[in-house]
C-alpha cells in the first residue's frame, strides 16, 4: 500500500468534513455528518479497490462505460433532478440521488486507458478519431444538462492520456488549435445565458455587480478578510455566516471561500500543500506502473484530480469563470467523495501490483 496516499487522502477527507461543518453548521441541514458517512464508506471503496489488481478492471471497462452513458441519458427523463439550473441528479429508487456524470468520467478514464494500451500499433490519427467518438458523446450529453464545469474536467484528463500515450506533439497542437476554434461556438451555442454571463462577469466583475458578479465579489471579499491565518473556526459574523456567499453552495462550489476566510492564507497553503502531496504521489504510481494501462488511468486520474482543484480554487479567486466544480474530498458530496476514493485506489492499486508482470 502507498500509505503516504492514503494518509493523505484522509487527511484531506476528514478535513472537508471539518471544513463543511464550518460552513454550514448553522443550518438545519445536517451536511457535515453525511459527508463523514461517505467519507467512511469511501474509505472502504478505497481499501477494497486497492487490494484488487487493476487489471481485472479491464474486463468491466466497456460495460462500465455503457452504463454511465445511459444513467447520462436517464437524467433527461422523468428521473432526473435539476440542481441549480442543471438537470444532472439521478434519483433512484431505494437509492437516492447521484450525479451519474461523475461515473461517466471514471469510466471514460478507465476505457481510453484501456484502448490507448491495447491498439497501440494503430495509426495516431486514427487513435485520435476513435478517442474523439468515445468522449465525444458522453461529453455532449453532459454539456446539455448543461454541466459546463463537468464537461471542461475531460480535456485535460484525454489530453494527458493522448500524450502520455505516445501521440506525437503536431497531432497534439493540431488537436488544440481546433479545440480553441471551437471555444466561441460552444459558448454561444452550447451554454445557457446564465453560463455566458458568469464568463462576462469572469472578464469584468464590475459588471452587474449586484447580479451575476455577486458571487466572486463576495468571494474574493471572504478570502482577503481571512488575512494571514484567518478569523478562526466557526468565526461569529463572518461572511459564510451572514450569507454573503451562496447559501446552496458555500458548502460545495465555493468551501475554499470559506476556508480562506477562516483559516486564512495559512490553512490555503496548507490544504493546497496537501493536494500536491496527492498528485505527487499519483505520479510517482504512473511512474513505477508495471505496464501501459496502468501508467494511463493514473495520469488520466491525476489530470482529473489536478483539475478539479485548480478550478474550484481558481474561480473563487477570479482565475477562473465559475463552472461549479467541488472541491476533491473537500467539498460536501457523497458521488463526488466516493467516485474521487474509488479513483485514487485504482491509482493504489496500481502502486500496489508494480512489480507484478502484466499479464
Amino acid at each position: 500500500m502507498n500509505w503516504v496516499l492514503f494518509a493523505t487522502m484522509m487527511v484531506l477527507a476528514v478535513f472537508g468534513v471539518v471544513a463543511v461543518y464550518s460552513a454550514s453548521y448553522f443550518k438545519t441541514d445536517d451536511y457535515w455528518h453525511k459527508q463523514s458517512v461517505w467519507v467512511g464508506i469511501g474509505a472502504v471503496v478505497f481499501v477494497v479497490t486497492s487490494l484488487v489488481d487493476y487489471r481485472w478492471i479491464k474486463w468491466v471497462a466497456l460495460p462500465l462505460y455503457l452504463v454511465s452513458i445511459v444513467l447520462v441519458i436517464l437524467t433527461y427523463t422523468g428521473l432526473g433532478e435539476e440542481h441549480g439550473g442543471a438537470k444532472c441528479w439521478l434519483r433512484l429508487p431505494g437509492i437516492g440521488t447521484f450525479q451519474p456524470s461523475q461515473l461517466c468520467l471514471i469510466a471514460g478514464i478507465v476505457i481510453i486507458a484501456f484502448f490507448l494500451s491495447t491498439f497501440r500499433k494503430l495509426h495516431p490519427f486514427q487513435k485520435l478519431a476513435l478517442v474523439g467518438l468515445m468522449v465525444g458523446g458522453p461529453m455532449a450529453l453532459i454539456l446539455k444538462q448543461p454541466d459546463f464545469g463537468m464537461t471542461l474536467v475531460w480535456v485535460p484528463a484525454i489530453m494527458a492520456m493522448l500524450f502520455v500515450g505516445g501521440i506525437p506533439k503536431r497531432y497534439m497542437i493540431s488537436v488544440v488549435l481546433v479545440g480553441l476554434c471551437l471555444v466561441p461556438l460552444a459558448i454561444n451555442f452550447g451554454l445557457k445565458p446564465y453560463q455566458r454571463d458568469r464568463i462576462v462577469s469572469f472578464m469584468d466583475p464590475t459588471i452587474n455587480p449586484q447580479g451575476t458578479s455577486w458571487a466572486i465579489n463576495q468571494s474574493l471579499i471572504a478570502i482577503g478578510s481571512g488575512g494571514f491565518s484567518g478569523k478562526g473556526f466557526k468565526a461569529p459574523n463572518s461572511m459564510v455566516e451572514l450569507g454573503f456567499l451562496p447559501g446552496t453552495t458555500v458548502h460545495t462550489d465555493y468551501i475554499f471561500s470559506a476556508i480562506g476566510e477562516q483559516w486564512g492564507f495559512v490553512g490555503g497553503v496548507v490544504l493546497l500543500g496537501l493536494f500536491s502531496v496527492l498528485l505527487i504521489c499519483c505520479l510517482f504510481t504512473a511512474y513505477y506502473a508495471a505496464d501501459e494501462f496502468g501508467l494511463l488511468i493514473s495520469i488520466g486520474f491525476t489530470a482529473q484530480i489536478f483539475f478539479h482543484i485548480y478550478q474550484n480554487v481558481g474561480m473563487t479567486i477570479a482565475l477562473m469563470p465559475i463552472t461549479g466544480l467541488p472541491l476533491p474530498l473537500i467539498s460536501y458530496g457523497g458521488t463526488f467523495v466516493l467516485m474521487n476514493m474509488f479513483a485514487l485506489g485504482l491509482v493504489n492499486s496500481v502502486w500496489v501490483h508494480r512489480r507484478m508482470l502484466p499479464n
